[in-house]
């Protein structure tokens, strides 16, 4: 499977880069005890972070809402998925434990202040673009609506659009079942390549720690 980015989208954000991590012959299930402690404390501690700060001042979420600006993403409408995230937190409407793989991308999304999916790589069909969605691209969302993906940053195969720094895809999902898994991280902007990719390494050590399997990465700018 060969992953690329639009030329378009590099012209519209010259230093727009994503952390691509395949994994192979992994093992979804229930989360440790050790993942699902630090999601709750890491949720607790971020609340009380919150009380006197705005949202929009995080800088994660600052960098990513200029980004949906840029590409005609209304960000007050189609929030970045860690800002809505963080606005849950705030309202002190925690995360509840899924399956390990959810909650460990959510828990990098948290600490990183960065939207990451992860995708079943098998129920994507053929390579993987990550473009600018375009009038007829449009999936139901993991939150189960139905959703345009007309000027939002998306990935797709050869069947459509699967994935979104806004909301993913339900064709797509991680389920306990899942396999082999692709996670797309994307990132902060402003953030060095030696610094995204440390950040890479760091996530995908950690996810094969709980699940197993192996784990191959890049960095695309």
């Amino acid at each position: 499977m060969e992953i690329t980015l639009s030329s378009l989208l590099k012209e519209i954000i010259a230093d727009f880069k994503v952390g691509i991590i395949q994994y192979n012959t992994i093992e979804v299930g229930d989360s440790p005890q050790m993942l699902r402690g630090r999601l709750q404390t890491f949720q607790e501690s971020l609340f009380f972070d919150l009380e006197d700060k705005a949202i929009t001042d995080v800088k994660g979420i600052a960098e990513w809402r200029t980004i949906f600006k840029q590409v005609g993403t209304d960000p007050n409408r189609y929030r970045p998925s860690v800002e809505s995230i963080y606005r849950r937190i705030q309202k002190q409407n925690f995360l509840h434990t899924i399956h390990s793989a959810v909650d460990l991308n959510n828990f990098f999304s948290m600490q990183y202040e960065i939207p990451i999916g992860i995708y079943d790589a098998d129920k994507i069909h053929g390579n993987v673009e990550i473009r600018l969605g375009r009038e007829d691209d449009k999936y139901e969302g993991i939150n189960g609506r139905i959703i345009s993906m007309k000027d939002k940053i998306l990935s797709s195969d050869t069947i459509g659009a699967f994935g979104s720094p806004y909301v993913d895809s339900e064709r797509t999902a991680v389920t306990t079942e899942t396999k082999n898994a692709i996670q797309i991280i994307y990132l902060k902007p402003s953030l060095s390549n030696e610094s995204c990719e440390k950040l890479i390494e760091s996530l995908a050590k950690m996810f094969t720690q709980i699940h197993g399997g192996t784990a191959s990465s890049m960095l695309l700018t």
